[in-house]
This record gives structure tokens, sequence and C-alpha cells, in this order.
């Protein structure tokens, strides 16, 4: 029986803006350029109480707030109390599963203390984190990876909670769906269409059920609503790649997606700086009406450094598309790839490919 403690940053950006500059504390801050195509990376909890939140584009977020304070990311900065973070990890195991900046999974069945429960671990973690960098944490500790983020989500902030193995059926069966990882808006409209709203509901189906409506996440599906999740703490596995995409309800001709590629690269250029990693390569991906797959990328000589800039790349690559005007697509998708190092030089190339 594994012992696994998901440790969550308490809005962990903005936090760290909030310790180093005084005057932002008690305030709503938004960790964000201004500027129309500028997203929100992280919100305090006092912006939170006015509905912002991560990832939504900041003209929103100063009409829902518009006491709200800008500050501009320093992601040198993150990465650096990242760092500092992992390094109390360390005191601890060597088991450790960075998901972002500020998540990761422990495994703590053995742990270098000794500590008998780890219960205890996770909190002298968070104790530690708080002495030493004056930020807080919540923590999730259960059986498994699945449990474990789930109810490091339950007491935010500065929380932990723990769901020991014999407390685990009690503990899902009355859970939304949405609780779940990976269980989106999209996910829950097609889970409602079959009644299903909590992982009891889930559990009334067979896997077979799932699979027939859901495909291979069906099955995982059916193990999640049981507690099963058999995958280890996998140290070292640095991000490759992040993408965004969205199928359409229509078809649409190639002049009409422009939209969807500048939302699209907004959130890919958020999602990319949950990683200490920075990715050089922005890519295109489109899927025809006949489900032809076709991918555009290009390498610039350095990485992207605004979400204006990644959006721009993404726009142009639509130029390298030689299918008739008339062609229609059913899916676009923006991604980041060939991530390296923060300290790495960036090669000079240019890269253009079909598939």
């Amino acid at each position: 029986m594994r012992k696994i403690v998901h440790i969550d940053m308490d809005a962990f950006y903005a936090s760290v803006e909030q310790r180093d500059k005084p005057e932002l504390r008690g305030k709503p801050v938004a960790v964000a350029w201004r500027g129309q195509r500028s997203v929100v990376c992280a919100a305090s909890y006092e912006a939170r109480k006015f509905g912002v939140r991560s990832a939504m584009p900041a003209l929103r977020a100063e009409r829902l707030c518009p006491a709200l304070e800008f500050v501009a990311p320093d992601f040198n900065r993150y990465r650096e109390v990242s760092r500092q973070v992992r390094e109390i990890f360390a005191q601890h195991t060597d088991l450790i599963e960075p998901l972002s900046l500020d998540e990761a999974y422990l495994d703590v069945t053995q742990n270098k203390q000794n500590i008998a429960t780890a219960s205890e671990v996770a909190q002298r973690i968070r104790k530690t984190i708080r002495e030493q960098l004056n930020l807080t944490a919540s923590a999730g500790v259960a059986p498994n990876k699945f449990l474990a983020k789930v109810a490091s989500d339950w007491r935010k902030p500065d929380g932990q909670f723990v769901i020991k193995p014999h407390q685990v059926d009690a503990f899902l069966h009355p859970l939304p769906v949405a609780r779940i990882p990976g269980v989106g808006k999209v996910m829950q409209r097609r889970l409602a269409a079959l009644a299903i709203s909590t992982v009891g509901d889930l559990r009334e189906h067979s896997r077979e059920d799932l699979s027939r409506h859901f495909g291979s996440y069906g099955q995982r599906l059916f193990d999640l609503a049981r507690g099963h999740d058999v995958r280890p703490v996998q140290p070292h596995q640095p991000v490759q790649s992040v993408s965004a995409e969205d199928t359409f309800a229509d078809d649409q001709p190639l002049h009409e997606l422009r939209p969807t590629i500048e939302r699209l690269a907004l959130k890919v250029w958020t999602a990319q700086h949950k990683t200490p990693r920075v990715g050089h390569t922005v890519v295109l991906k489109l899927k025809t009406r006949e489900f032809r797959i076709l991918t555009r990328s290009h390498t610039p000589a350095s990485p992207p450094r605004s979400a204006d800039e990644l959006t721009h790349i993404a726009l142009s690559l639509l130029q390298r598309v030689e299918l008739p005007s008339t062609q229609l697509y059913r899916l676009v998708g923006v991604g980041l790839s060939n991530f390296r190092e923060a300290l790495d030089e960036p090669q000079q190339a240019t890269l253009f490919e079909l598939s």
C-alpha cells in the first residue's frame, strides 16, 4: 500500500508577489500583463472572491473586479521559489513528481526521516514551507495519486485532508464527477446525458458500457470510480509539450479559424508557465472534415516571449496550408513543443512540417 502526498502551493504566483510586495497584501491581485490579449496567470484569493480565475482574459478580470491590482509575471522568480520548495520535499523523499511549478506528487511510503505516517510528513513539509519561505501550501494524503490530488483541493488554502484506505468508498460515492481530474465541462455534459453526476452514479455503469461511450477514457473512469490508480510517482519526467485544441460543432473554412487560434494560443501561453522548462517550437494542428491531420510548426531564433508573439506565429502558420479555400476543418489546435531548460541557449533553427 503506497503512501502518496500531493502538495499544491496556494495561489502560487500571486502569493509570491504578495509576500515580496507588502503593499499588495490583502488586496485582489492578478498576475498578468494588461492588454487586449493578456490572460490571468494567477489570482490571489482576494481576487477569486470576485470570480477572477487563471486563464481568464485580463479585460474580463478587470470588469469583474475594478480594484484589481495587476502585476507583471516574473517567471524566473517563480521558478527559483519552486526550486526552494522542491528542496524541502527532497528532505523527505527522492520520489518527487512535479506536475508544474506549484504542485507535485511525493511517494513517502519510505521516507528519509522515518516518520510513521504520511499525514505527519505532509504537516512537516507545509510547516517548513511556511517558516522558511513565508508561503502556504495545501496537501492531500491518500493511497494513490488520483485520491491524493482530489484531497489536496479539499481544504484549500493552507489545509490538509487525508483519505485512509478504509475511507475510500465512503469518500468517493457522493463525489461530483467534476472533481475527477480530467473531467471538464464537455465531459460533464456527456456524463450528464447518461444521468451521471456523482461517482456513485458512475459506478452503476459497467466497464464495457463506459468504454462504448468514452473509449479508453471510459475504462479509466471505471477504475477511478472505484479508487483504483496504480500509477507510480515518477521523478524526472520533464515536460515535452503543451497544447490546446477545439473540435467544432460545424466544420469551418480556414479563414474563420483565427478567433479560435487566438483563444487557444492564450491557453497554451498560460499553461507553459506552469513548468520550469521553456517551449521553443510553435505548432498548428488542423483536422479536415475528411479526418486528414495536418501540422505546421515553426522554431524561431528565440522562444516566444509573450502571448502576442505566440499568437502571431500560430496565425502565420495558416499561410503554410496549401489546401483549397473550399476545404473545411473540424478541429484546430495550438501547441508548444521542443521544451528545454530555461537557461539553455536557444538554437538557431526554423522548421516547417506537414504530416
